[in-house]
């Protein structure tokens, strides 16, 4: 069979003798060799689709995978064929090792935000802490667990310094906490797998012998744990696939290791490397500059990204005076060039090192209604509609959830106000329960009224009669049926600021109820369990995912462009102290940040535009800044500068005016 391969990308997907490593540079198909080499092992070495397992960093990528896989196999070839995240592959794991792990049927998985609340309740016992202290505390967890780093272990590190001793402390009570809510953070879907691989030969036998192709995209992207856990599945087996690139590593900051690129050489000795170096996405004049960048970099690895699409233009710079004309010369530039070329909104995008950066430009855009699609904006699953009804169905999956005990138990209003749950509180702690379990107590009837415990013990005869009424018509009825008994249109109806928002609300929640329609529909075995444990995790991981939205200028970070491309980029703010930014230069971490300016180049199809300001808007007043050492680095004869002599902050605001009106004028003429 052949395929629209070059050689190296077919080196890659043939090979079997021994694990392998493909250095995939920007642009040169990585995803393409994953799902050929997932074909080609089915239709060509007849291997079973359950011994294969592909496995990648966001739902976006991995729902792309089967697409492509679905295109060229039929439902039987691929059948039991696993491509997922790391996360969802360890909640696989979880669930059909709960026993040995000691969890209960019905787990609840907490996102951060319910990391956050717990840690913080936990700290309000013992420490007067504020909410930076309380997010510090919560990293550190976070990051012992993904380094495979236990309580005791954190305790015994945390001797001399002030934070970890607390955060060692907090560490301890938020592991019972969990135990006690029967739940499990997102970390834990990788740590407790290799806990469990680690204590229990037997299951890690059970788990290699069914895992006999590993392939990885994103390798550079791995933390310890991760990187751990494919260690444990592959064993001394030759399946392992890593596709990966170091240049592209910008995730440090939530404990990314590039090093695990160079880690592979060490635990496989045997280790294949296939560099793709063939770009089919950027012109040649782009990769130049990436590549003339990168090679400031120390790098393990050497490869340089080439192109057959041709040469192209330079690269433009802009200068501007000040931060607010940078994004009225930006936005001028992008008109008129969008006018001359005949192109779409959605051919361009700009992107920048912080958030706070968008704010110029978003007004800009608006006043000229200019349509545009703003990344990191309010996820799907953080709506607190979905938050609401998602509190219903963890309870019904795990009574032992306190934090959706809280949320759903007056969501609807029903009467039952904080001082009676405070009561519940004082019941369940000394018996070790939980909220929802305190409310059959006999011995509530000490701290609260009959009034007040009616409403109470009506919510619970109510949940556990829905609990019973699953067995006979399965979790979408429940489901419905849940929503049709507390009014939750109506409540919509009447929290809602207009009718229009709340009709909005609500076309979320039926999306919700589809959502739970398509997985019973997908495989009617499962319970409302395992679909509220898929959900959940799919509304953590999906929070850092974002769809390109059609005909819209695209105003996004760095890092979110990650994975993403479009004809025509600007990149923004290219001055010291914000790319690189202040932190990375002081922790000298300045490799990352030169590689966040490499992803930005690389997201460039066709041309690509750099600017910076010479004054910025920082606390209240102008600060002088600093052009980016960054644009220092590029090959000078490859860039076109424009206006690089001074200009006075007056004369570009009538310049900036000029060619605006002068835009205007053109557009009103051609309607």
């Amino acid at each position: 069979m052949k395929f629209p391969l070059n050689d190296q990308q077919s080196a890659a997907v043939k090979h079997l003798s021994t694990p392998l490593l493909v250095l995939a540079g920007a642009g040169s198909g990585k995803t393409r060799v994953i799902t050929q080499k997932i074909i080609w092992l089915i239709q060509e070495q007849d291997v079973s689709a359950k011994s294969i397992f592909a496995v990648t960093f966001t739902n976006k990528a991995a729902r792309e995978m089967k697409e492509r896989v679905s295109e060229t196999l039929d439902k039987k070839a691929a059948k039991g064929l696993t491509v997922s995240t790391f996360h969802s592959l360890g909640l696989q794991i979880l669930r059909e090792e709960q026993e040995a792990l000691g969890l209960n049927r019905g787990f609840s998985i907490f996102d951060p935000n319910d990391s956050l609340v717990v840690i913080k309740d936990l700290m309000r016992k013992d420490f007067d802490a504020e909410d930076e202290v309380v997010n510090g505390v919560r990293y550190l967890i976070s990051k012992w667990k993904n380094d495979m780093i236990g309580v005791g272990q954190a305790q015994q590190l945390a001797m001399t310094d002030a934070m970890q001793v607390m955060a060692s402390r907090v560490y301890e009570a938020y592991e019972k906490h969990l135990y006690a809510c029967n739940a499990v953070d997102l970390d834990d879907l990788i740590k407790k797998p290799i806990d469990l691989f680690r204590s229990n030969a037997e299951v890690l036998q059970k788990w290699r012998d069914r895992v006999q192709y590993l392939l990885v995209d994103e390798y550079q992207d791995t933390n310890a744990a991760q990187y751990e856990l494919v260690r444990f599945l592959v064993g001394q087996g030759t399946g392992l696939t890593a596709v990966g690139d170091d240049d592209q590593s910008i995730y440090g900051w939530r404990g990314a290791q590039p090093d695990n690129l160079v880690q592979l050489g060490q635990d496989f000795p045997e280790l294949e490397l296939v560099k793709l170096e063939q770009n089919y996405r950027s012109m040649g004049r782009i990769l130049h500059t990436a590549n003339h960048l990168i090679q400031n970099n120390k790098r393990p690895f050497e490869k340089r990204l080439w192109s057959e699409l041709g040469f192209g233009d330079p690269v433009r710079v802009i200068a501007s005076a000040t931060d607010n004309q940078e994004a009225e010369k930006v936005i001028a530039d992008l008109m008129s060039h969008k006018f001359q070329k005949d192109t779409s909104y959605g051919d361009y995008a700009i992107l920048y090192r912080g958030n706070h950066q968008a704010r110029a430009f978003e007004t800009r855009l608006r006043e000229m209604q200019i349509p545009y699609y703003l990344s990191g904006g309010l996820s799907f699953f953080d709506r607190a509609e979905i938050k609401d009804v998602m509190s219903y169905l963890r309870i019904l999956s795990n009574p032992k959830d306190d934090n959706a005990f809280v949320r759903c138990i007056n969501t609807p209003r029903r009467g039952i106000g904080a001082s009676s749950i405070g009561k519940l509180g004082d019941v369940a702690r000394p018996l070790g329960i939980s909220l929802y379990e305190a409310i059959t107590e006999d011995t509530l009837q000490n701290e609260l009224t009959q009034k007040r415990i009616a409403p109470l013990r009506s919510f619970e005869k109510w949940i556990e009669d829905l609990k019973e009424r699953e067995v006979e018509v399965g979790p979408l009825q429940v489901v419905s049926d849940l929503l049709e008994y507390i009014d939750y249109q109506s409540y919509l109806q009447e929290s809602s600021k207009s009718p229009e928002q709340a009709e909005m609300r609500w076309k979320n929640v039926m999306d919700l109820l589809g959502w739970v329609k398509r997985m019973s529909e997908k495989d009617d075995t499962r319970t409302l369990s395992d679909i509220v444990a898929n959900m959940a995790l799919m509304g953590i991981l999906e929070k850092n995912e974002d769809e390109q939205r059609d005909d819209q200028v695209s105003l996004m970070t760095l890092h979110a462009s990650k994975g993403l491309e479009f004809p025509y980029v600007y990149i923004v703010g290219l001055e010291e102290d914000l790319l690189p930014h202040k932190v990375s230069v002081e922790e000298g971490t300045i490799e990352e940040e030169r590689r966040l300016f490499y992803v930005g180049i690389t997201r460039a199809r066709r041309e690509l535009v750099l600017s910076y300001a010479r004054q910025r808007q920082r606390f209240g007043e102008l600060i002088r800044c600093e052009s980016s050492r960054f644009l220092e680095e590029l090959d000078q004869d490859h860039l076109d500068w424009e206006d690089k002599e001074d200009q006075s902050a007056e004369e570009e605001l009538e310049t900036g005016r000029a060619n605006i009106a002068a835009l205007r004028a053109m557009l009103n003429k051609n309607r």
